[in-house]
């Protein structure tokens, strides 16, 4: 018997070394090839006219959400019990995607246009009767605010472009006072910090959302023949100087009303922040989206992701980040916004890697002509209809610059 069990031990090894040998060739070969699978033309996600197929399932979607009452309740409430801003960022991302749509579809506009007064008239509604803290995380509450009164420049910047964009979409006189009135208070805040940024939080100002307020003060210019040049070059020479990482040459994500950095360079941030800063200064924002691309974007075997921190720093796992993926330092909140980088910088390859992986793991879920993928939520589906439709608006306010 012990003689047996000699002769059996190495055929049993043997066995189990070519049955590992066969998984490692097995893997060799196909997972090289897996992103065949899942890799579509660009124009699949994104067109330079009209609307893609992805874009017109995800616009399907917000749109039943916004015509069906239960639905949208059932959806906002279950983001607001982990983060009221998604909310209110749902909102944003799907107003600025319709006025891109209705300059890419004529046609279906009146119906946009509906929809994006709904928005933010409810959204101006809940601001008012509800107050500021009702869009923000529980951590507003926990300190005063350094400018007084206090104010959130992440409802006015973002709550400003809505208005601007649904302007440029189609003139609506009744918003163009309540535009000047948030972009007068956002210009005010911001000059009186020593580094012309405003707090979104007390004492914690996001580069995310000063970019945007710079992005609302163009589109006012180009709207209403306002002037806010001077007051953005000031802003875009501080922030070169005191608002940039030594290391990387990226703008931090986050930082006091004093200009102390808190927050180094993000994914979840610097991506949204190139696109912004588009209007404010195209080279620039060319500047920080290759530094982006070469310190936070990964590939491997055709597919694509973002890190949230470059190599040189990292910061804690936030409600911004996502739960980041160990070993590939893969991060959902900054691949979403990745995609928005992409797009308004016509980067189609990475782009295109980005959709790839997109497929693979977030689990799309198609009905009735509607997308939406599963991994995500209304908010993050929002962001990536926005990349899938951005550049007309854009595009118009950057040829009538002098």
């Amino acid at each position: 018997m012990k003689g047996e069990q000699e002769v059996k031990k190495p055929n049993l090894w043997g066995r189990l070394l070519r049955g590992f040998a066969a998984l490692a060739a097995a893997a060799a070969i196909w997972i090289p090839s897996l992103h065949f699978f899942f890799t579509r033309p660009v124009g699949e996600f994104r067109r330079a006219g009209g609307l893609s197929p992805k874009a017109e399932q995800l616009a399907a979607r917000h749109l039943q959400l916004w015509t069906e009452p239960e639905l949208k309740e059932r959806e906002l409430g279950r983001m607001r019990v982990s983060n009221a801003e998604w909310d209110f960022m749902g909102r944003t991302f799907l107003v600025w995607s319709l006025a891109e749509m209705g300059l890419r579809n004529p046609a279906a506009k009146q119906d946009y246009l509906k929809v994006m007064d709904q928005i933010i008239d409810e959204t101006l509604r809940l601001e008012r009767e509800r107050g500021m803290y009702f869009f923000l995380m529980p951590y507003a509450k926990a300190g005063p605010y350094v400018v007084q009164p206090a104010r959130s420049l992440f409802l006015d910047s973002e709550i400003a472009m809505m208005l601007a964009s649904r302007r440029l979409l189609e003139e609506k006189l009744e918003y163009r006072p309540l535009l000047k009135e948030r972009v007068d208070l956002m210009v005010a805040q911001m000059q009186r910090g020593p580094v012309l940024a405003a707090e979104s939080y007390p004492d914690e100002c996001w580069m995310f959302d000063n970019t945007a307020a710079l992005a609302a003060m163009r589109m006012e210019d180009f709207l209403d023949g306002t002037d806010h040049s001077v007051f953005i070059h000031q802003w875009v020479v501080m922030a070169k100087r005191k608002l940039t990482d030594p290391t990387t040459g990226m703008l931090v994500s986050s930082f006091t009303v004093d200009g102390e950095s808190l927050e180094g360079p993000e994914g979840s941030s610097i991506w949204m922040v190139a696109h912004f800063l588009r209007l404010a200064d195209e080279t620039f924002a060319q500047d920080q989206y290759q530094r982006a691309k070469t310190q936070l974007s990964r590939e491997m075997a055709g597919f694509a992701w973002s890190r949230e921190w470059p190599q040189s720093w990292r910061g804690g796992v936030n409600v911004d980040s996502g739960p980041v993926i160990p070993v590939f330092d893969i991060s959902p909140g900054a691949s979403g916004m990745a995609f928005i980088g992409a797009g308004s910088f016509g980067d189609d390859d990475y782009l295109t890697a980005l959709a790839a992986t997109l497929d693979f793991s977030g689990f799309p879920s198609r009905r009735a002509g509607r997308l939406k993928y599963c991994a995500s939520n209304q908010v993050g589906d929002a962001a990536l209809l926005y990349a899938a439709v951005l550049g007309p608006l854009w595009d118009r306010i950057e040829k009538a610059k002098p």
